[in-house]
């Protein structure tokens, strides 16, 4: 059985490597040299840390975060909430390297043009079965030739998709397509809508299309796997509201709809909207001032529930329209 902190750990920190866009190389040449300019951990054991974990990887961490100056327990979040606080717990200007945001914002006009056609070049690849998952893609000579650009510009580009997670670059043997091909739409999306926080209104108008989608599906499942963790977290929300305990309520509202999103079998609705509450989180405050509001929340989520529990799709689907329009207006943002 996978241990889920020690899967965190491993995942973050090749995540944090990515972000600081630094070779495995370079990660080691920066973060782990004594003072005799020896390196204190090999290039096989960083890689071995970063995809099977070890004996060696708390240390690591705490190293890494001893330097970089937060707290090492940050590498236990689940990867997408690490993904959305890297921007705050490492500064930008570390190493002087740009930081994420400003790779992907900060670059011109033609760059960010350039990584789009990139990756829709190489989204198209994989869906016309010229390329899988993990094959090595064509050299910056080829790339540069078929987009008419310079092989700078697409070495940039190349290296932002590394960052990413799209690709690998592995000095010496080229660049390789990243192993799960979902990475093509759930990673860019990711850190887009992280990124551009003018997106919100629009944001809102996705999340209530899914959502809507979602609750009518997940009503339309009479025999559903995922129903029991559904049940799990209504009735633990239902404790932490009578128990008076509002911030553990308000965590559990996230997860209640992320468990309902679940519930409607479709893994691109689920990943969809667990990115866009990813980002919702970090670009607002809840906007909950009194016990009205969270009351109104509670009676909204007991509602959609039990359309839910009783296969009601029309009835689930209504709840969840009224539960959301009320809560676009419970927003409040910054």
């Amino acid at each position: 059985m996978i241990d889920e902190t020690e899967f965190n750990k491993r995942n973050n920190l090749m995540t944090l490597r990515r972000y600081l866009q630094l070779t495995q190389r370079e990660f080691i040449q920066q973060y782990f040299v004594d003072t005799d300019g020896k390196n204190e951990i090999s290039l096989s054991t960083l890689s071995n840390l970063e995809t099977k974990g070890g004996a060696r990887l708390d240390d690591v961490l705490e190293r890494i975060s001893g330097q970089l100056n937060f707290d090492v327990s940050a590498f236990q979040m689940s990867t997408d909430k690490f993904m959305n606080n890297l921007v705050i717990l490492v500064p930008r200007d570390i190493n002087n390297k740009n930081s994420q945001e400003d790779t992907i914002t900060n670059k011109n006009t033609n760059v960010n043009v350039l990584l789009n056609r990139l990756t829709n070049y190489f989204a198209d690849e994989v869906f016309s079965g010229r390329l899988n998952p993990g094959d090595k893609i064509e050299s910056d000579r080829n790339l540069a030739e078929l987009f008419e650009v310079g092989r700078s510009a697409i070495r940039e580009a190349l290296k932002v998709l590394d960052v990413l997670g799209l690709i690998e670059i592995r000095p010496g043997q080229g660049s390789f397509l990243c192993n799960d091909g979902s990475n093509f739409f759930m990673i860019p999306l990711s850190w887009s809508l992280f990124l551009n926080t003018d997106q919100i209104e629009s944001m809102l108008d996705v999340r209530y299309a899914l959502e809507v989608m979602a609750a009518r599906m997940a009503a339309s499942h009479v025999q559903n796997k995922n129903l029991d963790e559904l049940n799990d977290i209504f009735f633990k929300m239902y404790a932490a509201y009578h128990d008076q305990d509002y911030n553990m309520f308000l965590e559990l509202d996230m997860e209640f709809h992320l468990a309902i999103s679940k519930c409607s079998e479709n893994d691109v609705i689920h990943q969809l909207i667990r990115t866009i509450i990813n980002f919702m989180k970090n670009v607002s405050s809840s906007g909950m001032a009194n016990m009205e509001q969270l009351q109104n929340i509670y009676d909204e989520h007991q509602k959609i529930y039990g359309f839910i529990i009783a296969h009601d799709v029309e009835g689930a689907e209504n709840a969840m329209r009224e539960h959301l329009q009320a809560s676009r207006k419970r927003y409040n943002f910054q």
